[in-house]
């Protein structure tokens, strides 16, 4: 690994000449992913565009709708290393047959998987090394294929290095394979600590009544809507704000009441405007399969903004931020919670504790620790 790093910086001049036409092109490393590039800001992107500081890197989605009078797929150029594909064809396995169209490369010298339903492209494709980041257990989520619990025992078996968003996941695959590392979630902390500057409340939320307890983030079926819906009826006085897409999910399976307001996406870069309005952030998850091994990201994002942060109780959360988030289980706790946290005191003592958890964690150390296994693992 450590020689294909000096050898992608190496020829990095000699790349900056080549054209981004329809040629195909030499990539260290193909990335595969359920979440596509230009949705919501997450893992991925966060360690992938670290990745691709040092590799030239091919992001390949999930296919887009087929249309057999396109092109075979939509490349887009992030910069100079980092290409995200978006293939026009009518399944995963159909990837295999327009991989020719963009990589001139036999051999490959990284496969990095954020998705076993991938797995079907190993047997067309070289690589050097294949590493499974693995950041949900996709099979227990909503439409999950049956297929998939099979797929990533297969994917897991062609796997060297295998990599879990969080130690409830690791728990689970280290039983499943020998060279399993833990790297929960981490946080870009300048980016959110933006929220306690002087930056600019957007239009839409500084119309919402405050005070405002706020959520952002994918709404979809792991979020505890009844939970929502019932808070909200008890506290008319207090404005929800959910931001995000929504995901296998309806409109009309939304709670409607006038003090929930339902923001729509978000650019990443707009985050830390919208956190600054909220009193309160919430992580109103529903304590079921589809939530068993999640990490949520968010949880330090909302410490990095200084915000006051009620969750349902998460494995994870309740395991690494008991003392500084307030653990609900009831409509009667979260009510009671918001009560408590907007009377803000012992707010020196959460700001506290906040500062000792993100001095432990940032995204670029956590690509760096990555890389070191790499290097020490790779073939």
């Amino acid at each position: 690994m450590i020689n294909n790093v000096k050898n992608a910086q190496k020829n990095k001049l000699n790349r900056k000449k080549r054209s981004y036409g329809n040629a195909p092109q030499h990539y260290d490393m193909i990335v595969f992913s359920h979440l596509r590039w230009q949705y919501v800001y997450h893992r991925p992107q966060h360690i992938i565009s670290r990745m691709a500081k040092k590799l030239k890197v091919l992001f390949i989605e999930e296919p887009v709708p087929y249309d057999e009078n396109k092109k075979s797929g939509n490349l887009i150029i992030v910069d100079e290393i980092l290409h995200v594909l978006q293939p026009n064809v009518r399944d995963i396995q159909s990837i295999a047959t327009i991989i020719p169209n963009y990589v001139n490369n036999n051999t490959v010298s990284f496969g990095w998987f954020y998705s076993a339903a991938f797995c079907p492209l190993l047997e067309h494709i070289n690589f050097e090394n294949i590493i499974y980041d693995c950041i949900d257990e996709l099979s227990l989520l909503k439409d999950a294929s049956a297929q998939l619990v099979h797929q990533e025992k297969y994917l897991m078996a062609q796997a060297n290095i295998v990599f879990t968003g969080g130690k409830s996941l690791y728990e689970s695959k280290k039983q499943l394979h020998k060279n399993v590392h833990c790297f929960p979630n981490s946080v870009d902390e300048f980016h959110f600590s933006k929220a306690l500057n002087g930056i600019a409340i957007p239009d839409d939320i500084a119309a919402v009544k405050s005070p405002i307890v706020g959520y952002y983030g994918v709404i979809d079926e792991r979020i505890d809507l009844p939970l929502l819906h019932e808070v909200a009826k008890r506290m008319p006085d207090v404005s929800f704000v959910m931001i995000g897409p929504l995901a296998k999910i309806e409109e009309a399976d939304l709670p409607k009441e006038s003090n929930i307001h339902y923001l729509g996406m978000k650019f990443y870069n707009e985050l830390p405007n919208y956190l600054k309005a909220f009193d309160i952030a919430m992580m109103p998850f529903a304590l079921k399969d589809a939530t068993k091994y999640s990490s949520p990201t968010k949880t330090l994002e909302y410490m990095a903004a200084a915000k006051p942060i009620i969750s349902t109780k998460i494995k994870d959360v309740v395991r690494d931020y008991s003392i500084c988030v307030s653990l609900i289980d009831t409509a009667d706790d979260f009510c009671e919670a918001i009560s408590f946290l907007l009377e803000k005191r012992d707010r020196l003592s959460m700001e506290m504790e906040y500062y000792k958890i993100l001095q432990e964690t940032s995204w670029d150390a956590t690509a760096y620790k990555m890389e070191l296994v790499i290097k020490a693992y790779a073939k």
